[in-house]
């Protein structure tokens, strides 16, 4: 079974078995996380949304992405501004599209 749920922001197609990673979700390792959100299943399509179909999964991992250097620069201008960034995600395992 197929389905496409919004979350952050975002679409995801999930499967059952399928490993996502999506914006920060409050949580620890080993919770349920369930998304209501969810666009379409098989072959129903949602306006927006549909309301029968709920997908389930469990929070594997927390953690941030890799560093995104940010350098700002005005030649002859003696100014320039260096920044980092490393935006937080959550690592979600699909256990079950009900």
């Amino acid at each position: 079974m197929k389905a496409i749920i919004e979350t952050g922001g975002k679409q995801y197609r999930v499967e059952e078995g399928n490993e996502i990673y999506v914006e920060k979700l409050t949580g620890e390792v080993g919770d349920k996380v369930t998304f209501d959100k969810v666009l379409m299943a098989d072959d129903k399509v949602g306006t927006p949304y549909l309301t029968s179909v709920k997908v389930v999964g469990e929070i594997v991992k927390q953690g941030k992405q890799r560093k995104v250097v940010i350098f700002k620069y005005n030649p002859k201008k003696n100014y320039h501004k260096k920044q980092g960034h490393r935006q937080p995600y959550t690592k979600v395992v699909i256990k079950s599209i009900k």
